[in-house]
C-alpha cells in the first residue's frame, strides 16, 4: 500500500498542472467493466500497461518508432486483405501519401474523400504502419481516404508536419469540392486536423464539410483535469510524465505549448466545421475531447461527443464490435454533412 506522502509526491511530478490546491484519493483496484463492454475490449481495458519511459535521444526515438512499426508492417498485407481495401502509395505535392479504396464503394460516395492523419505523438508509425486507421474508415465508412504520410520528429519537428499537411490539403481542394471532403485522425491525427483547419483559416483555404479529430492531441501542455484523474488508469498512455511530456517538447522544437498550432485548443474556432470527437471514460486525454467538444459549442460550431466505456487513449481503434461501431457513427455523421 502507498503511503498518503508517495500520492503527493506522484502529483507533484507533473509540473504543467496548475490547480490551486489539491486533495489526495486512496489507492484502489481497478475492475474491468464488463456489462456494456464487448469481450474483446475487456481483454484490452484489463491489460497491462507499457512501462517503458521516454527515450533520452534522437536516436533512441527513431528505434523506439522502428520497434513499434515492425508488426503493424507485418500484419498490414492481413489487415488490408481482411478490410477488404486496395492501398495505392503515392505523392501528393511531394508528400508521401496512401490512397485508400474500399471494395464496396457506393455511387453515392464516388465523389467524396477523407482525409486521414496518423496518430503517434507525431513521432511514431510512418509509412505503412500508419494507416491501419485509414483502412478501418474506408471498410466501414465505404469512402475513398488518402492517408498522409507527414514528416516526424526528430528529424522533422514542427511544423513540418503541419505543413505537409497544408500542402496535400491544397493540392486535393484544386481537384475535389471541399464540400464533399472531411478530415479525420486519432490522438496526434487529430491534433493534425485541428491544426490543418486553424492554417487553413489563417492561408484563406476552403474548409472541409466535416472533421473527426479522435481523442485529440489538442493540448500539449497536458494541462486538462483527466491527465490527473486518469492517471495510471490509462494503459495505454499511462501518464504525461512517461512519455508524453517528452515527445510534446521533443515535436515544439523550443515553440511554446500553448502557440495554438502546436495545441490547437488555445486557438479561435470560429467558423470551424461540424466535428464528431471520439474518447474513452479511462482516456488520459479526455480532457482535450471534453474541452475541444466545449469550445466547438461556445464559438457556435456543430460538434458531437462519444464516450465510450472503459476505454484507455484510442483504443476504439483495437480489433473489437467497438471498433466498427465508433467507425459507422463517423461515417454516419459525415454522411450527414458531407455533399455528394
Amino acid at each position: 500500500m502507498k503511503s498518503r506522502a508517495w500520492w503527493i509526491a506522484m502529483l507533484a511530478m507533473v509540473p504543467t498542472l496548475a490547480f490551486s490546491q489539491t486533495r489526495t484519493v486512496p489507492e484502489r483496484t481497478l475492475g474491468v467493466p464488463h456489462e456494456l463492454v464487448s469481450p474483446e475490449l475487456q481483454k484490452v481495458i484489463g491489460a497491462a500497461p507499457p512501462t517503458a519511459g521516454a527515450p533520452t535521444t534522437n536516436e533512441e526515438w527513431i528505434t523506439r518508432r522502428n520497434d513499434m512499426a515492425e508488426p503493424l508492417i507485418k500484419n498490414y498485407q492481413v489487415n488490408r486483405e481482411r478490410l477488404s481495401v486496395e492501398v495505392e502509395k503515392t505523392t501528393i505535392a511531394g508528400v508521401n501519401c496512401f490512397v485508400i479504396t474500399p471494395h464496396n464503394l457506393p455511387q453515392q460516395n464516388q465523389n467524396r474523400l477523407l482525409i486521414h492523419f496518423h496518430g503517434g505523438y507525431y513521432i511514431f508509425f510512418s509509412g505503412e504502419s500508419g494507416i491501419r486507421e485509414g483502412m478501418l474508415m474506408a471498410s466501414y465508412g465505404h469512402m475513398k481516404v488518402i492517408s498522409v504520410d507527414y514528416r516526424l520528429a526528430p528529424e522533422h519537428p514542427f511544423p513540418a508536419g503541419q505543413d505537409d499537411a497544408v500542402a496535400v490539403w491544397k493540392a486535393v481542394v484544386q481537384t475535389n469540392k471541399p464540400q464533399n471532403m472531411a478530415v479525420f485522425g486519432t490522438s496526434a491525427g487529430g491534433g493534425m486536423t485541428l491544426g490543418l483547419m486553424l492554417r487553413a483559416k489563417q492561408e484563406g483555404l476552403p474548409l472541409p464539410a466535416a472533421i473527426a479529430p479522435g481523442t485529440p492531441a489538442s493540448d500539449l501542455t497536458g494541462s486538462g483535469d483527466s491527465y490527473q484523474t486518469n492517471k495510471y488508469v490509462d494503459n495505454s498512455l499511462v501518464s504525461y510524465d512517461r512519455l508524453g511530456a517528452a515527445a510534446a517538447k521533443l515535436y515544439a522544437n523550443g515553440h511554446d505549448l500553448k502557440e495554438p498550432l502546436v495545441s490547437p485548443i488555445f486557438g479561435d474556432f470560429t467558423g470551424l466545421p461540424p466535428a464528431i470527437i471520439l474518447t474513452g471514460t479511462r482516456d488520459l486525454q479526455l480532457s482535450d475531447a471534453v474541452n475541444l467538444h466545449r469550445k466547438l459549442l461556445r464559438s457556435g460550431g456543430v460538434a458531437e461527443l462519444h464516450v465510450f466505456e472503459g476505454q484507455s487513449h484510442a483504443q476504439y481503434l483495437a480489433n473489437a464490435p467497438e471498433t466498427r461501431e465508433a467507425f459507422e457513427q463517423i461515417a454516419a455523421f459525415f454522411d450527414h454533412h458531407l455533399g455528394r
